[in-house]
């Protein structure tokens, strides 16, 4: 039973963040009270409401998930290849490292950069294609950013949902596609996502043997730097003096054009180039298989919303296995 010692201290611990945000976050930084949830509740006396979203998302089925989900290669079988939770960390701590050389939420901020990608399907954005051509003969679509949303709104928590703020929802929900998040802190995650993933996923190509360092774009190279250490250190260095000045998230045309075409690069040679497409075909016959079969015993599939239809059912159920757990299922429906 909550007692007056219990309002108290959470009132102190309160108020002790409310000062020193008020001295030292720059202007347009998100402060972390009141906290806007759909559900109101009391606040904990020793974390801020980000902390505590930060905390719920770290402690979902989702998020431990993430371990067995590609980033790029489909299964690998090297110890030191990038996950989907290992790019999650990466893109956090560089976002973090933005945020308070800017004087912002660094909470929120991680409470985003760890939650934006919990709706992630299997085999990375192959994974995200295919349940989306399949969703679009019943007039749905899939997108990751969406599912991410859903996961934390529906699927994940005892109670259905993990009752998160309002700004960490939003973070989630805008990190890619046509809006921008409506807090600084959502922002920086946007853009860091993008500088994460380009980086590491150089060097995971060049690990596998799909490109040598001489490949990569020379301009953009030296512009940014020979290492992937060097070329986050330039894009967060950039960020952070481009954003000052304009009061907003933003990088210089230079060096964020740099970074697309980069992207470019990646999308040509990597994510789409014939090196990849094995696995992709791999990967895209299991998850189409697994689709049609569920979608025939909808009984088969486990729901975490009683409110879904079968093909909302099934899509929850796909989203959110692993690759491994994908393809075994694919291997027992052969068998």
């Amino acid at each position: 039973m909550k007692t007056s010692a219990d309002d108290a201290a959470t009132g102190a611990f309160e108020e002790r963040v409310r000062s020193w945000e008020e001295a030292y976050m720059w202007g347009p930084g998100t402060r972390s009270y009141p906290a806007r949830r759909e559900h109101t509740e009391a606040d904990s006396p020793i974390r801020t409401p980000f902390q505590r979203d930060r905390d719920r998302i770290v402690h979902s089925k989702a998020f431990r998930r993430l371990k067995h989900k590609t980033q790029v290669f489909v299964a690998p079988e090297g110890d030191h290849y990038r996950t989907r939770l290992t790019h999650k960390l990466e893109a956090c701590f560089i976002s973090r490292t933005v945020s308070r050389a800017l004087g912002l939420n660094e909470d929120l901020t991680e409470a985003i950069g760890l939650g934006h990608d919990l709706g992630h399907p299997p085999f990375g954005h192959i994974g995200e294609e295919v349940l989306d051509e399949a969703l679009s003969e019943h007039g749905r679509t899939f997108k990751h950013n969406e599912h991410s949303l859903r996961v934390v709104e529906v699927l994940e928590g005892e109670m259905g949902g993990l009752n998160l703020t309002e700004q960490v929802r939003d973070g989630i929900l805008r990190h890619t596609g046509p809006e921008k998040p409506a807090t600084l802190e959502g922002r920086v995650v946007r853009i860091v996502d993008r500088v994460a993933y380009i980086n590491h996923d150089i060097d995971d190509a060049v690990r596998a043997g799909i490109l040598s360092e001489g490949d990569l774009p020379v301009a953009e190279i030296e512009l940014l730097g020979a290492t992937g250490p060097e070329r986050v250190d330039a894009l967060v260095r950039d960020m952070v003096e481009r954003s000052r000045q304009a009061g907003d998230i933003v990088q210089s045309d230079e060096v964020g054009g740099a970074m697309l075409r980069l992207r470019k690069f990646m999308f040509d040679r990597v994510y789409l180039g014939e090196e990849a497409r094995g696995e992709q075909e791999r990967a895209r016959e299991a998850l189409g298989a697994l689709f049609a079969h569920y979608l025939e015993h909808p009984d088969q599939v486990p729901s975490s919303d009683p409110d879904a239809d079968d093909v909302q059912r099934v899509t929850d159920y796909l989203a959110g296995m692993t690759d491994r757990f994908c393809l075994s299922q694919r291997e027992l429906l052969r068998s």
